[in-house]
């Protein structure tokens, strides 16, 4: 099937309007070490953003012939761009906020790799050096806001969600504006898109121009979650593991909506966290929510980790269904305790120092057959570190399903193998098979195939 492409030619407005020649090269180098692919990729699924694709390895198929190259011209660079997808037009010329993501990937792709991986300043083996580099790249991508109160929740669930639950997200996101509380998400669609655009009228009734509608993603998963325009600043962080940290670093509470695998990762990259015993005492609002008709999803999750994690991780968060104006109130108090915390400790609004990240959540995890063969998943061991090895098989799990590298390594040698106590893979085996029941894991319409094998 054919699908209508454009060719374009663009220039920056007002951010990275000059690249130096060995940048250049560097973004045209198609070799391992090269950023040519990286930065092809994620142009690719910016300018795919509305379609219905969830999927990195059908992207790339279908969009074989675009290409992206870099001008050099007197007055500065310009992106030559052939065979786009046509529906990132409007008349012949590029949406708006399509236009100024294209040139904040660009912006990332060059900062991570000049000033992140090849600077010897940065110790990406330590935990300080991680935290560090997270918040270099947020603050190159204009991210960090000093002079202004804490403000911005961050909104997690589902790319894959129903109508009810999106609209439902949608008025949460409403009540949030309307309390000016600026979003965070993962930037894609569905629970990503909702709480954003429900904000934007918040925001508009109470004449709030300032509105913050940021979205963080990475490259291994921007071809499944295109990133919706209303996101006015996008930042490209390296791998899901510095995401997740610019999330919970940057945001002063966190709503989560229904989702599938990545929201699973997403609550228990939050709870191991916050279950560190240093971590005891800091205030963080956590609301799971959902329409009446998500009731039960909330119950499963609720139950996977009275099972897996205990009572204790159940205490650092609520569950509030079919209530928006609830959230919104539960969020705004607390986000003053987050604020009167802060204050106290001289710790920082825009960017959440104080907060202990366990080396094993900050470490990138390959998610390779052997990799998730071998993950231990028993109770002998520290709950929060329990949670982190919770978090990266939930991360396998949705690399199989709809990251390109995943999705091949799926093809190539089967099923990924996930192996633990009976106590964990019962309730784990439970929870991804009501994933896959309420087509929580593919866009609708769309049939899924599991990319694991859960053995007990």
């Amino acid at each position: 099937m054919e699908h209508d492409v454009v060719d374009t030619l663009i220039a920056p407005e007002g951010q990275l309007e000059v690249l130096s020649k060995a940048e250049v090269n560097k973004l045209l180098d198609t070799s391992q070490g090269g950023l040519y692919n990286i930065f092809r990729n994620c142009a690719l699924a910016v300018l795919n953003c509305g379609s219905t694709i969830d999927d990195g390895k059908e992207l790339l198929e279908r969009y074989k012939s675009f290409d992206i190259s870099i001008i050099q011209r007197e007055r500065g660079i310009k992106l030559d761009i052939k065979g786009a997808p046509a529906i990132a037009f409007v008349d012949g010329k590029m949406v708006k906020g399509i236009h100024e993501h294209l040139f904040a990937v660009l912006r990332d792709i060059i900062f991570v790799s000049n000033e992140v991986t090849d600077n010897p300043e940065f110790n990406l083996d330590s935990t300080e050096g991680i935290t560090d580099a997270v918040f270099h790249i947020l603050r190159n991508a204009g991210i960090l806001k000093p002079q202004i109160n804490p403000n911005l929740v961050v909104c997690w669930g589902g790319h894959s969600i129903n109508r009810a639950e999106y609209n439902y997200s949608k008025e949460v996101g409403y009540q949030m504006g309307l309390r000016g509380l600026d979003i965070c998400t993962g930037c894609g669609p569905g629970a990503m898109k909702g709480p954003m655009k429900g904000a934007t009228i918040g925001h508009a009734k109470q004449r709030l121009d300032t509105g913050r509608y940021l979205g963080i993603s990475e490259p291994g998963i921007i071809a499944a979650e295109s990133p919706n325009p209303i996101v006015n600043a996008l930042v490209i962080m390296p791998d899901i593991e510095k995401r997740l940290e610019a999330f919970v670093r940057t945001g002063h509470g966190i709503v989560v909506f229904p989702g599938g695998a990545g929201t699973a990762e997403e609550i228990l990259y939050i709870l191991g966290i916050l279950l560190h015993p240093d971590n005891v005492d800091i205030p963080f609002p956590l609301v799971f929510t959902g329409p009446e008709t998500s009731r039960e999803y909330f119950v499963q999750i609720n139950q996977f980790i009275h099972d897996t994690l205990g009572p204790e991780a159940q205490q650092r968060y609520k569950i509030i269904i079919d209530d928006p104006e609830l959230v919104a109130r539960e969020m705004q108090a607390g986000i003053k305790q987050v604020r009167e915390f802060r204050k106290a400790r001289s710790d920082a609004y825009y960017y959440n120092w104080l907060l202990k990240i366990d080396h094993e959540f900050q470490k990138p995890f390959a998610p390779t057959h052997e990799n998730m063969r071998n993950l231990s998943l028993h109770k002998n061991q520290e709950v929060h570190l329990l949670a982190a090895n919770l978090r990266r098989a939930f991360s396998g799990v949705v690399a199989g399903n709809v990251k390109d590298e995943g999705i091949r390594a799926i093809e190539k040698h089967g099923h990924f193998e996930i192996h633990g106590d009976a106590s964990i893979m019962g309730p784990m085996d439970a929870l991804l098979a009501s994933f896959v029941a309420q087509h929580r894991m593919k866009l609708a319409g769309k049939h899924y195939t599991p990319c694991y094998r859960v053995i007990q």
